[in-house]
């Protein structure tokens, strides 16, 4: 959609789910970074940040279409992308809805929503685009605390934690069945950080958050197995 005059030399991160919010701030700091990046957004009729960012990119920055929850659309973009070789791929997906409601007065099709965008979807996407990711590549996905079963002492948005649950539970199996590989493999814990799904009220800023977040992405390049990991690298348990 977008130029693909990229820098031969660098390399390149798709990051799916980059329209705005962390994902089009995670593609900027890519680029500043020295990075192309190719970035996906839902809607092709409406004007978006990283179409902002590609005008000023120089070539750098492709935009694609991908819905995340239609998977129609990965073979297409499987097919547009195939001769791009990936260092990164990152799916930043994440809605959330009835946060207070106990999971038993939750809505069928509600849950349904909330499941397939943060955990079917991404992990659908991973699984068909995997194999444009250089051998020795990141494969990634934006969790979060409130995916962790064992830090759960507080209840509450409880659909959304066992959506982010579920996410880690299908990258832990994804990443077992690469166990021979020598990717790196990701799930990221950002913080409470905001955004429109985190609310005015986060203590994190975007602009604190999003460096922070690159730095522990690379850190992982060059290294093998799964980590579930927060803003400052650290371990979060499962």
């Amino acid at each position: 959609m977008s130029s693909t005059a990229t820098d031969q030399n660098a390399p390149t991160a798709l990051i799916i789910g980059a329209s705005r919010g962390l994902g089009h701030a995670m593609a900027a700091e890519f680029l500043d970074r020295g990075w192309n990046v190719i970035g996906t957004i839902r809607d092709t009729t409406v004007r978006t940040s990283l179409h902002d960012l590609a005008d000023r990119a120089d070539g750098r920055v492709t935009v694609e279409h991908l819905d995340i929850n239609e998977p129609d659309h990965l073979a297409p973009l499987h097919k547009r992308l195939a001769q791009r070789q990936l260092e990164l791929l990152f799916v930043n997906a994440g809605t959330t809805s009835n946060e207070q409601t106990p999971i038993g007065a939750v809505p069928t099709a509600d849950f349904i929503e909330v499941m397939i965008t943060n955990a079917l979807g991404p992990i659908r996407g991973i699984e068909a685009l995997q194999d444009l990711v250089s051998p020795t590549g990141l494969i990634g996905a934006m969790s979060s605390g409130q995916g962790s079963i064992t830090n759960n002492t507080t209840a509450g948005r409880e659909v959304y934690r066992g959506s982010k649950a579920a996410l880690n539970m299908f990258m832990r199996s994804f990443a077992a069945r690469q166990a021979e590989t020598q990717r790196a493999f990701v799930l990221l814990a950002p913080g409470w950080i905001r955004t429109s799904l985190g609310g005015p009220d986060a203590p994190f800023t975007i602009e604190e958050s999003v460096p922070l977040l690159v730095d522990v992405l690379l850190s992982r390049l060059g290294t093998t197995g799964l980590a579930y990991l927060d803003r400052s690298g650290q371990t979060v348990p499962w």
